[in-house]
């Protein structure tokens, strides 16, 4: 197992795993930091899952309230990024890479379908509960340029007591 396989999630000591009003885990207490590094390293994990070489678009990851509950200490994670494959042909190998790496390590694919649109571009979904976040990755092997639209988003976490969400 690698490395980057092998990492707990932030707040993972906590034993807890209700769900929230909408149906997205808890995962525990940890600061915004802490889980932003987090959903960093599995965001950088699935860049290293697509296995072609390509870029990855920079912005970073934010933080957003969990929806039915005190924003000032329950948050979420998300990360949305892009990845344009240095070849166009590279998008349909890194689609099947992901489709393969996102069934090990702790991943389960929980979906694996065409959407609607008429290009009919191809949607995984991915769940880690071990890292307590999940994947959603839509391929544009029809565009020009080709590339991944990326989101990684985590469970709900309560930051620890006496502090509040630092949203940035």
């Amino acid at each position: 197992m690698a490395d980057h396989e092998s990492a707990s999630s932030p707040g993972s000591g906590s034993g807890a795993s209700e769900k929230s009003a909408s149906g997205i885990p808890f995962a525990g207490v940890a600061s915004t930091d802490e889980v932003v590094a987090a959903v960093k390293e599995i965001s950088s994990q699935i860049h290293d899952f697509t296995g072609v070489p390509g870029k990855a678009s920079e912005p970073g990851p934010g933080v957003k309230e969990c929806e039915g509950k005190d924003p000032a200490t329950q948050f979420q994670v998300y990360h949305p990024w892009n990845f344009k494959p240095n070849s166009g042909a590279d998008n349909d190998v890194a689609l099947s890479n992901l489709k393969e790496r996102l069934s090990t390590g702790g991943w389960v694919l929980k979906d694996f379908y065409r959407d609607n649109s008429p290009n009919k571009n191809l949607n995984l979904v991915a769940d880690n509960d071990s890292k307590k976040a999940s994947v959603w990755i839509v391929g544009y092997s029809k565009d020009d340029p080709q590339s991944l639209s990326i989101q990684v988003v985590s469970a709900c976490y309560q930051v620890p007591e006496g502090q509040t969400v630092d949203h940035y």
